[in-house]
């Protein structure tokens, strides 16, 4: 018998079977419930008990495998080198691709207010939900299973350069480089607009008296990792070194 369905308050979740042949495991109807409860929709319906403890325990889970398999595979790697690569690949941006992939996004059990505001596809609540199904998995099948998700759907990205850019530190980056190279200090204007239910901030970035690229996000600090991000390139080609 397929497992039942999760619920998701009056909106009717998509049947979980492709989810599952899409996870490459089968978890049962109540871990997947719980997995797949969001704390907005618990709070609606007074007091569920949340995905967070399973989110707790599939971050723990994630980093030790991918940690695991880093080591191992990459002996000549330095810890920084090391560390680098797990940021990228274990990143709320990463995750959260891995979800879209997955089409986990449709099966979560929101809150109205998440819902009308397009928590189903919001980075943070896609990646928690991921870690969360991690757990899951070693809930029910034990480390093995969690472990094999984790191989089959996450480590893949070490080869994905996009995945690769959006996991650098690009603040670090620029502030390094700015102080090695003595350019002055690093500050990021920022500028808030929207709505409150859906703010959209542009940070821009200045390093000394030079303006670099801008970006804008829901948050202030994504918009000034974005901003860093689309600054390097120019920022780099300003560097003395560049131009020795």
């Amino acid at each position: 018998m397929a497992p039942a369905s999760p619920r998701q308050g009056r909106h009717a979740a998509p049947d979980s079977d492709p989810l599952f042949e899409r996870l490459g495991v089968t978890i049962t109807s109540e871990t997947l419930e719980l997995a797949l409860t969001h704390r907005s929709f618990a709070y609606e319906q007074g007091g569920l008990p949340t995905n967070e403890r399973l989110e707790f325990l599939g971050d723990a889970v994630l980093g030790y495998v991918v940690t695991d398999h880093l080591f191992k595979s990459f002996p000549a790697l330095s810890e920084g080198d090391l560390a680098r690569r797990r940021a990228s690949i274990v990143s709320t941006h990463a995750l959260a691709h891995v979800c879209r992939g997955l089409g986990v996004g449709a099966h979560i059990r929101l809150g109205e207010g998440e819902r009308r505001t397009g928590g189903a596809d919001k980075d943070s609540i896609l990646a928690d939900t991921f870690e969360a199904l991690i757990g899951a998995a070693y809930i029910d099948h034990g480390p093995v299973a969690a472990a094999a998700l984790v191989h089959r759907h996450v480590l893949p990205l070490l080869d994905d350069p996009q995945i690769a850019r959006a996991g650098t530190d690009w603040k670090t980056k620029v502030a390094e480089a700015a102080s090695r190279h003595s350019l002055g200090d690093v500050r990021y204007e920022i500028v808030g607009q929207g709505p409150a239910h859906d703010p959209r901030f542009r940070a821009t970035l200045w390093v000394g008296g030079t303006e670099y690229a801008s970006a804008v996000a829901s948050s202030k600090k994504q918009a000034e990792r974005d901003a860093a991000a689309e600054s390097w390139a120019r920022l780099e080609a300003d560097l003395p070194t560049a131009r020795d």
